[in-house]
């Protein structure tokens, strides 16, 4: 027998507005069934707002809950058919706690999101409580509620791009509000025409509030930011030009490498393959110490870096330079002294870092620019890699769709 006191206790332990409790039963194998019955004698006409008590008929079924410990809540619910006394029209209605045709609550699908957001979809399934198909259903829910991604006060953007498959050259644009740390947008290509199209969607008065934008070293962002952001500053992201430099100085550490492991193979006499080897020795495991910020490697690094400047003082000029660039972008707070540091630099560096060194002159005003403000595409990177966490943990999402779902709830789902 069902006493009323157990009853009353479920209704309060389920809390869902409007519906209490009638019975409840345990089937092993399968959870705990909870009936429920609403509250309420009357529902409101969903065409004309009026209220009405004639029900026309009922529609019981079983949707899934929250779990009860380790045990799957199952409720009996009934949506109710009424028949409009102003419309003459049959209408159900309306359950705030589970969404029409779902076989689940609105909370556990929200539940069940936060947990593919911190997981995949097949580590949540592999639970057994709600399926594959129901986790996709839900995220496409999730999807089609979110807010109006269009901006409101954005004032500094961030464009920058991922690759979509590494290695096959396809990328798609990732687009950032810089003062919120939050992703507006990612497109499936990085088409000038596609980001054109979505920058005019948000409306030439937004465009024209944006002070800052900060790019890649790519024309196709600048051209844009020109065409459609009259009042933006375009600022070259720092890292990428710090990129840029890493490169060519490992490219020519890679060259000094190779060129003198050519001359312990043709080396004749033992004292010069000695000789030789003792700068491939010093070149070997290099890589690292030479790229690394100097502030931050280990007591290891620094004696191997100390070895490779020893044996190559090309080399040794080229670190110099790259750690000189470095804090200039560090410790330069104005435009003026900034022109300055980067002229003299540039004065140096043109020997050993030719391609660098050309890139700058070409970017030279937005790189300056930088020292405005100190505005970077950092923040983008930090926002691209967890979009990568997000492409491996759906193992590559042959679907675009999907994945810029899972990318955007990642931001703006409500927790």
């Amino acid at each position: 027998m069902i006493h009323k006191n157990d009853t009353k206790i479920l209704t309060e332990l389920l809390d869902l507005n409007d519906i209490k409790v009638i019975s409840h039963r345990l089937h092993a194998g399968i959870g705990i069934i909870l009936q429920t019955e609403s509250k309420t004698l009357n529902a409101t006409c969903p065409n004309c707002g009026t209220k009405s008590h004639k029900l026309h008929q009922n529609h019981r079924h079983i949707i899934k809950d929250l779990p009860f410990g380790d045990k799957p809540v199952f409720l009996e619910i009934n949506r109710r058919q009424f028949k409009c006394r102003k419309c003459q029209k049959p209408f159900s209605e309306y359950l705030d706690f589970v969404r029409k045709k779902r076989t689940y609550t609105k909370r556990l699908a929200h539940k069940t999101i936060q947990e593919v957001l911190d997981s995949d979809i097949h580590s949540v399934a592999s639970k057994k409580i709600v399926t594959t198909e129901e986790i996709e259903r839900m995220l496409k829910d999730a999807s089609e509620e979110l807010p109006n991604l269009k901006p409101l006060n954005l004032k500094r953007l961030g464009l920058d791009e991922i690759a979509l498959i590494k290695g096959k050259g396809n990328y798609c644009a990732v687009l950032v509000d810089l003062d919120t740390s939050k992703l507006i947008a990612i497109l499936g290509d990085r088409t000038q025409n596609l980001i054109r199209k979505t920058l005019l969607e948000w409306g030439r008065e937004l465009l024209e509030q944006i002070q800052e934008v900060s790019i890649d070293l790519w024309h196709g962002y600048k051209s844009l930011v020109t065409e459609l952001m009259p009042n933006a500053q375009v600022v070259a992201d720092r890292f990428h030009v710090m990129t840029q430099i890493n490169k060519e100085l490992d490219t020519q550490r890679k060259k000094e490498k190779r060129n003198v492991e050519e001359l312990i193979k043709k080396a004749s006499l033992a004292s010069k393959k000695s000789e030789y080897e003792v700068i491939l020795e010093g070149l070997k495991n290099s890589k690292y110490p030479l790229l690394k910020n100097e502030d931050n490697l280990n007591e290891e690094q620094v004696n191997k870096l100390i070895q490779v400047k020893n044996v190559s003082p090309i080399l040794k000029e080229m670190h110099e330079l790259k750690e000189k660039i470095r804090k200039i972008f560090n410790k330069t707070n104005d435009w003026y002294t900034g022109v300055f540091k980067l002229g003299m630099w540039l004065s140096k560096a043109k020997k050993y870092f030719p391609n660098s060194n050309n890139t700058i002159i070409r970017w030279f005003d937005e790189i300056i620019a930088y020292f405005d403000n100190g505005t970077t595409s950092g923040m983008v990177e930090g926002i691209n890699n967890k979009l990568k966490l997000i492409k491996r943990s759906g193992y590559g999402f042959r679907n675009f769709e999907n994945f810029r779902v899972r990318c955007l709830l990642n931001w703006h789902f409500n927790y």
